[in-house]
């Protein structure tokens, strides 16, 4: 075991899923000499070569068409979208040809591609380096869509994902890419950071996709979340001083829908957190899928605790982000009604 932050666990899983097998290519904007914008892929490229991690133009379509086409062909490309920000012009790629080919191929062919991207605030990136798509891509048929809240969870489902036969796109919340401290700076982030840096095997290891965890057990309310606000929700339940169950989806498309409806019936109260905007975001599904599941069982309703309705923004970016404080009242809330 070695102690890992994000980008080294990620860094960890890619390493190991090339060398395991041939098929495997690393290749985005900057990945390859520079090792990316975060270094997720530094070193990758002077072990492996230039045919198997190599940079792009700035053409996000262009990397994810050619990607699909390499998957056609039996390659296994893991592909790097700079911010997330930025996937928009690979969209059609991902919904109309990499996440229908198996379907409309008739299982003739597959798109056995990793859409890798850096997501969410919290380093001050301003309206254009800190959205949280995820929940476009919830909608979309034949994607599966990851989002790791720690260094152990983001290796084992990163090579789940790379193995994976159909196209996955991995969301890596920023904020917690170097674990609590600031890398250029070594010095401490926000407290609720803590967990973010942990202990990972240096060898070959999977977390299966779409099950859920729970990573502190509680009685009295359910506290559902992902990514970042999975660190944010243990803050505030520690805070509220409530016997709270925080439970980390880490995989939203498919959903274990299974362990949040027994917490909340368990719990008889639920309250969801996301980072982006409140408005069709991710919770709002999870709402209705806990109402229609647990209705009998619950005694409050459901709070959702969310980014604003606004482009992220720059000179206010912790008035946005959903904060401990913001989460513990909400559990406070559901805990009087």
């Amino acid at each position: 075991m070695a102690r890992m932050n994000m980008i080294q666990a990620i860094n960890s899983a890619m390493d190991i899923a090339m060398e395991r097998d041939p098929k495997v290519l690393v290749f985005g904007e900057d990945v390859g000499y520079f090792g990316g914008v975060f270094r997720a892929t530094a070193g990758l490229q002077k072990k492996y070569g230039k045919q198997r991690c190599f940079d792009t133009p700035i053409a996000e379509g262009g990397i994810v068409g050619a990607a699909v086409g390499m998957g056609v062909y039996g390659l296994r490309p893991v592909v790097e979208i700079q911010f997330s920000d930025y996937i928009y012009p690979a969209f059609d790629q991902l919904v109309s040809e990499a996440a229908r080919l198996r379907y409309r191929s008739a299982g003739g062919f597959t798109a056995p591609i990793t859409v890798r991207t850096p997501c969410g605030g919290g380093i001050f990136g301003g309206q254009t380096h800190s959205q949280s798509p995820e929940a476009i891509f919830t909608h979309v048929c034949g994607l599966t869509t990851i989002m790791p809240s720690n260094p152990y969870d983001a290796k084992g489902l990163l090579l789940s994902a790379i193995e994976d036969d159909d196209p996955v796109i991995f969301f890596e919340p920023k904020r917690i890419y170097n674990g609590p401290f600031d890398g250029h700076h070594d010095r401490p982030l926000t407290p609720w950071t803590k967990h973010a840096l942990g202990e990972v095997p240096e060898d070959y290891y999977t977390i299966e996709l779409g099950k859920a965890k729970i990573v502190r057990p509680g009685d009295q309310v359910t506290v559902i979340a992902y990514g970042t606000m999975v660190h944010v929700c243990l803050a505030a339940a520690e805070e509220s001083g409530i016997d709270a169950e925080v439970i980390d989806l880490r995989s939203l498309l498919p959903l274990d829908l299974d362990t949040l409806v027994a917490s909340v019936k368990k719990t008889g109260r639920c309250v969801i957190v996301h980072e982006a905007t409140k408005t069709c975001g991710y919770g709002a599904e999870l709402v209705s899928l806990i109402q229609e599941h647990c209705f009998y069982h619950l005694e409050s309703p459901i709070e959702r605790v969310t980014g604003w309705d606004t482009p992220y923004p720059h000179a206010y970016e912790w008035d946005y982000f959903p904060s401990p404080y913001r989460v513990s009242q909400a559990i406070k809330k559901v805990m009087e009604d």
